[in-house]
């Protein structure tokens, strides 16, 4: 379970996230949802040790969140974060090789799910190859916490199409929470178990999927409208 009491995180003048407290049980998919700016990608980094509250706590599974918690938690930044001189599977190699939890045989399992060549070069692969390498360098790790921020972004709708397919394939939902940021909130709402919409750094609501398309008969898009409102 991750746990975030009173968890507030400025920049300077700015501040990213206010008084933010919120519980995600485990197992399942969580769409993180909001505008830009709201302080998604800034939560998915205190989360995942990266960025030091300016107050509150986070936990996971118990554990306080530094540094070291990535031994608990896979990360995936929006931003390319790779050797361009080591090939993909150099890139698949040198992770297994920092994180016991890593499972190669998922990796070459992914590789061949997403029609990539193991030995082209990471600076030679289109954007869309680069994504797909860093869906499968987070999804081959079996940590219980998996944050992907923005895994779609800038993807043309083929690509989009295959990741979406590995994140229901590849992603053991009973023993792994996922936690998913994303702007193309049609595409990805099927995979979602529940979601939690934020602005301005301030959690507006969560709410199952479920209950939002059978009980309030909204698509997930109109929901998050009603809630800006």
């Amino acid at each position: 379970m991750i746990e975030i009491n009173g968890l507030t995180k400025k920049y300077l003048t700015k501040t990213a996230l206010q008084d933010v407290t919120l519980k995600i049980e485990n197992g399942g998919i969580t769409g993180l949802i909001g505008e830009n700016g709201s302080g998604k990608s800034t939560l998915l980094k205190v989360i995942a040790g990266l960025v030091r509250p300016t107050n509150g706590e986070v936990t996971v599974n118990g554990k306080a969140v530094s540094r070291r918690i990535a031994t608990d938690v896979a990360y995936l930044s929006e931003l390319d974060a790779y050797y361009p001189f080591f090939t993909v599977q150099q890139m698949i190699d040198f992770e297994a090789s920092q994180f016991p939890d890593f499972d190669k045989e998922r990796a070459q399992a992914m590789i061949s799910f997403m029609k990539l060549n193991p030995s082209s070069k990471m600076k030679t692969l289109s954007k869309g190859n680069r994504g797909r390498v860093k869906i499968i360098l987070a999804l081959s790790r079996n940590a219980p916490i998996i944050l992907m921020d923005e895994p779609l972004s800038g993807l043309d709708p083929m690509v989009r199409e295959s990741i979406v397919e590995s994140l229901i394939s590849f992603v053991d939902v009973e023993n792994q929470t996922v936690i998913i940021t994303t702007h193309e909130i049609n595409e990805m709402e099927p995979l979602f178990d529940r979601v939690i919409a934020i602005k301005n750094g301030r959690i507006l609501a969560t709410a199952d999927t479920e209950t939002i398309r059978d009980q309030q008969n909204l698509r997930l898009i109109d929901w998050l409208k009603q809630e800006y409102r």
